[in-house]
């Protein structure tokens, strides 16, 4: 098998992981609703309020490139570890501090802490998880992340209205803490230049309560170690510490970025999130601005999103499964049998013809349209300044599509890189955020100069550009692939 955690087990472990992973989008949307309450404050103006913003998405996307490159290599406890501690303290400063330059500066670091989460959700899956059920975990685990997309605006809104905005960062204070209790005692370490397919036994230092069960200890010792860091085969513990030793490599990342296919899929996922992000960081100004919302109207106006992206990871999950088991069928294949030949390609090309690039992007097509039909459409309606319905319903439509893309395009990374999902997952995180901040930093300035409907037109625009780029992927992605590998197998 893959791996030798149970169904439950991995369950158990998808759900901590999942509730780690809230704090990332929670971290960013709880703090919309208050933006205006900040800004009158520290007497701001609202393109001054939204540079937090900004710097909190490039530190997203600079933070995972060292968190990331370390998971791989020692393990993804202790980074969740390290990253907690960082994102508890940075929420009790937010939550003291008096001055905006501090509020700016805290603002950094707590996403420097929360950031991580999302490299290691995905780790997780690809530790516990082959690439024909990979799909589904991963909209399982970006569920986290989904409800804090759904929830966190609401949350501040009600937090913001009744009880101030400093409030918002206490919540997250005492949350945070109550998920670190959860990974201490019940989260297993499951990278699998660690501890394989789980059946060899982390150092002690690493050790959760689940190590320490008797049917843990009795089940590794009755199974023979498959090869830390790898598909297949097998390999000594002390090879894999030697393993840890070399590979510790933050920038990493910046070589995924450079590869070629890799390169496509991070330019189409970094401009689809700049569009998003372009638009939830202006509905704060734009909804008070046309229908006179409080805080707590304002994070209402962030349910549609939220509620539409988690029926898209569960939909979408379900739909990449379903068609990798397609193709395999249309091959005369197992899903079992594709999946052993691409463990033994060691994530290169194999003999069968089966492409993992045709698999995803089949499916991010239709996402892609529905998000940039949306978008189109949502500028338009706050043009006119129709009624608030109707804003609501493309929110709906367009999260829905949002987060198919972002979805499809994670599992595609993972896919391409097996064997560093963490980093590749980093270096998604460092393109999309990076992307996002200046989308941030502009979306008000195009308002105020061309009006919601031709700011939000021209995205949708941007944004459909990225389809031919998708067909590339699927066209030369496999070629790019499989002259990658070998290029590195060469090099060992």
């Amino acid at each position: 098998p893959y791996s030798i955690f149970s169904g439950k087990e991995k369950g158990l472990i998808v759900l901590i992981v999942s509730a780690a992973g809230f704090f990332s989008s929670v971290s960013t949307n709880i703090y919309f609703p208050a933006l205006n309450s900040i800004a009158q404050e520290y007497r701001v103006s609202s393109t001054l309020v939204n540079l937090t913003i900004t710097v909190y998405l490039i530190f997203q996307g600079l933070a995972p490139s060292f968190t990331g490159s370390l998971s791989d290599s020692v393990g993804r406890r202790p980074v969740y570890a390290v990253c907690f501690a960082i994102y508890i303290a940075a929420n009790v400063g937010l939550a003291l501090q008096r001055q905006f330059a501090a509020l700016v500066v805290l603002r950094c670091l707590q996403s420097s802490g929360s950031s991580g989460t999302v490299a290691l959700g995905n780790a997780v899956v690809s530790d516990l998880a082959g690439p024909d059920e990979r799909g589904s975990y991963i909209g399982y685990v970006s569920l986290g992340g989904v409800v804090g997309l759904s929830l966190g605006s609401t949350l501040g809104g009600v937090l913001a209205q009744f009880l101030g905005w400093r409030s918002i960062f206490w919540f997250l204070t005492i949350s945070a803490a109550a998920v670190v209790v959860l990974i201490a005692l019940f989260m297993p370490e499951t990278a699998r230049v660690v501890v394989g397919d789980g059946s060899l036994a982390p150092p002690r230092w690493d050790r959760s309560l689940w190590d320490l069960l008797p049917s843990t200890k009795k089940r590794r010792r009755d199974t023979e170690p498959a090869a830390p860091g790898e598909e297949g085969g097998t390999q000594s513990p002390r090879g894999s510490a030697a393993r840890r030793r070399q590979f510790v490599n933050p920038f990493m990342t910046l070589r995924i970025c450079a590869d070629k296919e890799a390169g496509v899929v991070l330019l189409v996922s970094g401009i689809v999130f700049a569009g998003y992000t372009a638009l939830v960081g202006a509905i704060p100004s734009q909804f008070k601005a046309r229908y006179g919302f409080n805080d707590l109207e304002l994070g209402l106006c962030y349910l549609p999103i939220g509620v539409s992206a988690a029926l898209s990871s569960l939909a979408v999950g379900r739909a990449l499964d379903w068609n990798f088991a397609r193709h395999a069928r249309l091959l005369g294949l197992s899903v079992e049998q594709v999946r052993q030949q691409q463990q033994a390609a060691g994530g290169g090309a194999n003999n069968s013809g089966f492409a993992v690039e045709r698999v995803r992007c089949e499916v991010a097509f239709p996402s892609l349209a529905l998000f940039c039909a949306g978008t189109a459409v949502y500028g338009w309606l706050l043009s006119c300044r129709t009624s608030v319905a109707g804003p609501m319903v493309t929110l709906f439509v367009l999260g829905f599509g949002v987060n198919g893309c972002y979805t499809i395009l994670s599992v595609l990374l993972i896919d391409v890189y097996p064997r560093a999902p963490a980093t590749a997952t980093a270096a998604n995180n460092l393109v999309r955020c990076w992307l996002g901040a200046g989308a941030a930093a502009a979306i008000v300035p195009m308002i105020d100069s061309m009006g919601p409907g031709w700011a939000f037109t021209l995205i949708a625009l941007l944004d459909l550009l990225m389809a031919p780029l998708l067909w590339v992927v699927m066209r030369w992605g496999p070629k790019w692939r499989a002259e990658r590998i070998v290029a590195e197998k060469a090099s060992e």
